[in-house]
């Protein structure tokens, strides 16, 4: 019959299991609400219906401003910046000037000096840059540097852009760049200042090296360009290369160059070859440029020169040894032995397993007796 002792002991370890599982363990913090995320959850772009891209003042959404007016006017228009989270956010905004680069990305200048794209803010009134730009970074004016954008709200800042009365007449861009949190988004702002517009593009600096071309794309005229390429190469024996024509992943504006790099992977190993580049643009803007290279492999040549030594000693021996099949009898024989000595009429001796030079030999009397 068990004992008591037995059923004390197992009742105890049973409120002990029990204490365990109810009990948190010791340092274990209590759990509590995720941090709401409104803070990263804002956006920036231009407000629907206004007189953004081409004008058209339509209600449906825009992805960048579009402005154009003459020299000396001053063009409106509104930012809309809006907090779906449940928390404050505080945004401030500032103008940059904008371009495209070679690798597709964009490259801001604030006030006409790089920049990065979380730089400090802009001074009070919401200038943008330091007035030293010549481009939309230094033209545009938002009505305020900062603004607080309650949670679940939506707020307008309006912006201007004065164009200077000497501007020249052209495509120019920028952005206006909102920053919060870290965060920074850039809203795109193309700009055209009325008159008289050139378009003009030229390729220079065209050199072929290693396994790649370099040149380089100049606007020289006064509208935004958007290039487009055709590489084609020929060497001595026919063509090499043939690139149909393709748009390049850039913008170019008005008096800037970039230089870029056309891979060759496959260059020949042996030729002289001329590399042509032809680039175009909107509104008839078009250039030509060559460069010739020649490309010389060395290690094809050097594994057919390495058995010329070889069979140039292997002609001179075999030259030497025919030589000496050919020396005359008399003196020495090959292997130090002496020549056979001639016969008693002074002709030589005859070689051995020859024949003698004249077969009959004189006959000499002996004896006294008379002739018979």
């Amino acid at each position: 019959m068990p004992s008591s002792t037995g059923h004390a002991a197992r009742l105890a370890l049973a409120v002990l299991l029990f204490t365990l599982a109810t009990v948190p363990a010791a340092g274990a913090e209590p759990r509590t609400p995720a941090a709401p995320t409104g803070a990263a959850a804002w956006t920036a772009r231009p407000v629907a219906g206004g007189s953004g891209a081409g004008g058209t003042g339509k209600s449906a959404g825009r992805s960048y401003f579009y402005l154009e007016g003459p020299p000396g006017a001053v063009l409106q228009d509104r930012l809309s910046v809006t907090n779906p989270g449940t928390a404050p956010v505080t945004v401030r905004l500032r103008g940059v000037d904008t371009y495209r680069a070679g690798d597709g990305g964009r490259t801001a200048r604030d006030g006409g000096k790089p920049t990065a794209g979380s730089g400090p803010g802009t001074g009070s009134g919401g200038r943008a840059g330091n007035g030293a730009g010549v481009g939309v970074g230094a033209w545009l004016r938002t009505a305020t540097a900062k603004v607080v954008v309650p949670a679940r709200t939506r707020a307008e800042v309006p912006f201007s852009v004065t164009l200077p009365t000497g501007s020249a007449p052209g495509d120019r861009s920028g952005a206006i760049v909102a920053e919060s949190g870290g965060r920074s988004v850039g809203v795109r702002v193309r700009l055209r200042v009325g008159g008289p517009t050139l378009a003009a593009l030229t390729v220079e600096d065209v050199i072929v090296s290693g396994k790649a071309v370099h040149y380089t794309l100049v606007n020289r005229g006064n509208t935004l360009l958007v290039p487009r390429i055709t590489v084609s190469a020929d060497g001595v024996f026919g063509p090499l290369l043939r690139r149909g024509t393709r748009t390049l992943p850039l913008e170019l504006p008005p008096g800037r160059r970039v230089t870029l790099t056309e891979p060759w992977p496959d260059t020949p190993a042996l030729d002289s070859v001329t590399v042509r580049l032809r680039v175009t643009a909107a509104g008839g803007a078009h250039d030509e440029a060559s460069a010739r290279a020649r490309f010389v492999s060395w290690a094809p040549l050097t594994g057919a020169a390495l058995p010329l030594p070889a069979a140039a000693a292997a002609a001179v021996y075999a030259y030497r040894r025919r030589r000496g099949h050919r020396r005359p009898w008399g003196g020495r024989q090959r292997g130090g032995a002496p020549a056979p000595a001639p016969y008693e009429d002074g002709s030589p001796a005859r070689p051995p397993g020859g024949r003698r030079a004249c077969d009959t030999r004189r006959l000499t009397k002996t004896g006294t007796g008379g002739e018979s």
